[in-house]
């Protein structure tokens, strides 16, 4: 049981004295230190109080070491993703933080792509991949990085790492978005996503190459969203214009070149 270290460390997380919170609870400050210290145990209606308070499930102020989770949890926590309270059955994620406590970026390169469509949901699992920090990114949620494989998602190079925000609430897909989405029978795929699960329970997958044709999957075939961030390659993208078009103007770029340098001599 964690209720009276999970209070104190919300307490004191949220920069509140005991008299803050006592006075807001509406019971003396030596009531909540008995509640903190455990040498006292609160009753039906004050957990109610203390849950409400504080916006945390019950459930998750006595079962769950909140100590324990990453920055990125306590937020989703925070924000109203408590499965106890949403009644949600939707798993925790797998997840690995660094020495400063920190969320990881974990990589997921083509050749471990087969054992992650297996392995997403094993803390091992997850804890062998390879990790890397994005400075620029937001501390308070939760990425992966994937390695793309073939020419579906043109211009976007083959063998590009795409990133993604994961996603816990499938609810907020946006249609005409970029996700990488974790399926039962096609394994990873990164598209461009219609959401039709309210109308029809499924989403609609369509590749940015036009020589790829569109597809649905239904919402009992996805594991995991991950809504796209950025890419990383080695590789310049296909030019959008055509062969001629592109000579056109690099011809047009070296006459101008030319009468600037006439003009300098």
């Amino acid at each position: 049981m964690y209720f009276s270290k999970n209070i104190k460390y919300l307490r004191k997380r949220r920069n509140r004295t005991q008299d803050d919170v006592a006075f807001a609870l509406k019971m003396k400050r030596s009531t909540l230190s008995g509640y903190e210290n455990g040498v006292a145990e609160p009753g039906i209606s004050a957990l109610t109080a203390i849950s409400k308070y504080f916006g945390i499930a019950v459930d998750t102020l006595i079962k769950i070491d909140l100590e324990q989770l990453s920055e990125s949890q306590l937020y989703e926590l925070e924000n109203g993703q408590d499965v106890y309270i949403t009644g949600s059955k939707l798993r925790v994620l797998a997840t690995t933080v660094s020495q400063e406590n920190e969320e990881n970026i974990e990589l997921v390169p083509e050749k471990a792509k087969a054992g992650y469509t297996s392995g997403f949901a094993d803390p091992e699992f997850i804890s062998e991949l390879p990790v890397f920090q994005l400075p620029f990114l937001s501390r308070n949620k939760k990425y992966r990085t994937f390695q793309l494989s073939g020419d579906s998602m043109l211009p976007i190079p083959d063998k590009s790492w795409v990133t993604g925000e994961f996603l816990q609430d499938l609810t907020q897909i946006i249609s005409g978005q970029a996700y990488i989405i974790l399926t039962v029978d096609e394994g990873i795929v990164f598209k461009i996503v219609e959401n039709r699960l309210k109308e029809e329970n499924k989403i609609n997958m369509y590749s940015l190459n036009p020589m790829f044709g569109p597809f649905s999957i239904g919402i009992n075939e996805i594991r995991e969203v991950w809504k796209f961030v950025n890419y990383i390659s080695s590789e310049i993208p296909e030019p959008v214009v055509s062969a001629d078009n592109l000579a056109r103007t690099v011809a047009s770029l070296q006459h101008e070149m030319n009468f600037i340098k006439s003009r300098m001599t």
